[in-house]
């Protein structure tokens, strides 16, 4: 029960933060990305990757309904954040914290390849 309570708590965490972020892009738009996708050599149809990243997959992942691809979603979406947009601060400290300037994106990252390799516990809509 602890176990499954815990894995429930970090599907919680990590699912509501980032939905967040979703939905102040569904609010505010994603064109700003357009720049960022072209100074990487990337095509612009990409933007819209982070729809799914920043609100399917934390649904997903809150619902505990194939928790572990949305959470594998969520990572790649966190890796191209990192890359594009944080790169030159991967390892920059935050002055006024001291944490790492990219500690939020980090904690994403992290916490999503965490719950792929663990499973979403048996508080899921799916085990899988």
């Amino acid at each position: 029960m602890n176990e499954s309570t815990g894995k429930l708590i970090l599907r919680l965490a990590l699912g509501l933060m980032l939905i967040m972020h979703g939905i102040h892009k569904l609010i505010g738009g994603i064109d700003y990305l357009d720049g960022m996708l072209a100074n990487a050599g990337l095509p612009a149809f990409l933007k819209y990757g982070v729809y799914i990243g920043e609100v399917l997959a934390p649904l997903a992942v809150i619902a505990g309904y194939y928790a572990r691809v949305g959470a594998w979603v969520i990572a790649v979406n966190m890796l191209f954040a990192i890359a594009l947009v944080g790169a030159q601060d991967m390892f920059t400290l935050n002055p006024k914290t001291g944490g790492l300037a990219l500690e939020l994106e980090y904690f994403y990252l992290f916490s999503a390849i965490a719950l792929a390799l663990i499973g979403p516990g048996r508080y899921a809509v799916n085990q899988k």
